[in-house]
């Protein structure tokens, strides 16, 4: 900090982010989404008027208002002429942002949001291994092959064998061309992928079994055979995450 930029003695400097209206408005968006989520603030019921929420946050009604406005776009307010901003039911929320997604996986004990994330992803994933069977070229088949024999090699560095199996995963996805699907898997990944109850505890052996859904992945669109490719995708996935699950509910979304 320059001279002129030192505050006088006994004058009190809020933080910068205080002082940034937009960045104080997305604090307090992301406080009401995990109040929301967690039923603080339940569906069909209104938020506290402005008055209450600028006191409770120390904030002024142009924050307030803003952090409302993007609660809107998220899904999770209605904001209603006479009825003030009414909470909305959770089938309204956009689960593809990062503050909702975050929240819910959060605050969801029964793994119910992970499993319908997993039925999402080996969806999307197995139609790409699909049409990456079709479309991929030389390079992209060496590339898979190259990953799974290093994958065999790192199967006691678990950290290091998780960059190479996103690598996998994503080679094949981009050799798709589909860049939408791509987008929602990297997406949903984003938020899980350093969370425990997803990521399952760190073992050689599952490493070893998962590179064995690696390797039968490959050798189906090696052999340019798109419904086999698919298939194996979509148990790999399934099986996977029946490996590493751990928590109380049945995951009877997964079966087919």
């Amino acid at each position: 900090m320059s001279a002129s930029q030192e505050p006088s003695l006994g004058v009190v400097v809020p933080p910068a982010w205080v002082r940034r209206p937009a960045n104080l408005a997305r604090a307090v968006t992301a406080e009401l989404v995990e109040r929301i989520v967690r039923g603080v603030h339940p569906p069909g019921t209104p938020l506290p008027p402005e008055p209450a929420l600028c006191e409770t946050f120390a904030v002024s009604r142009t924050v307030i208002r803003e952090a409302v406005k993007i609660l809107q776009e998220k899904g999770l307010v209605q904001i209603r002429q006479g009825n003030g901003t009414m909470v909305t039911s959770p089938v309204m929320w956009d689960m593809l942002d990062e503050l909702v997604l975050a929240a819910t996986i959060a605050e969801d004990e029964s793994l119910a949001i992970l499993d319908d994330l997993v039925v999402t992803r080996r969806v999307l994933e197995s139609d790409m291994a699909n049409v990456a069977a079709r479309l991929a070229g030389q390079d992209t088949i060496d590339r898979l092959r190259a990953l799974v024999d290093r994958m065999d090699e790192l199967v006691d560095d678990h950290v290091i064998y998780a960059d190479h199996d996103r690598a996998f995963h994503d080679t094949i996805m981009q050799a798709s061309g589909n860049r939408i699907a791509r987008g929602v898997v990297r997406a949903l990944e984003s938020q899980v992928i350093n969370t425990a109850r997803y990521t399952g505890q760190p073992e050689r052996a599952l490493c070893v079994a998962s590179n064995q859904g690696h390797r039968r992945i490959y050798e189906r669109i090696a052999a340019r055979d798109p419904g086999g490719a698919a298939e194996m995708m979509f148990n790999h996935i399934t099986e996977a995450w029946l490996v590493r699950r751990r928590g109380p509910g049945d995951p009877m979304r997964l079966r087919r």
